[in-house]
């Protein structure tokens, strides 16, 4: 009896960790500058000066931004010569900006 009750209770905890990282996760697409950054980023890859530019924002705010969104996964980076190229981690990150815009677009 006791096995399976610990059992429960690890699954539970299991579950309940899931749904915070989740919840993370949700925060961090809670700001409009990350899902400019997330959405100039679906056509390919940039560098700081080109997002920064892009968005009208400095360099500094840009990477201050990607930073957060590369700690969450959602951004990945690669060396190309002296400058560093961001792009989408993978297709989750435009499935869940597809899915949301399209939810926005019913209401």
């Amino acid at each position: 009896m006791a096995k399976k009750e610990t059992r429960t209770t690890e699954t539970e905890k299991n579950k309940e960790e899931m749904l915070y990282d989740l919840a993370d996760l949700f925060k961090v697409f809670g700001d409009s500058t990350r899902i400019r950054i997330l959405y100039s980023l679906m056509d390919g890859s940039l560098c700081v000066t080109d997002l920064a530019a892009a968005l009208e924002m400095n360099q500094s705010a840009v990477s201050h931004q990607l930073k957060i969104l590369k700690q969450n996964k959602l951004v990945k980076s690669t060396r190309a010569g002296k400058a560093i190229l961001y792009e989408l981690a993978d297709g989750h990150v435009k499935s869940i900006l597809e899915i949301g815009q399209e939810h926005i677009e019913e209401l």
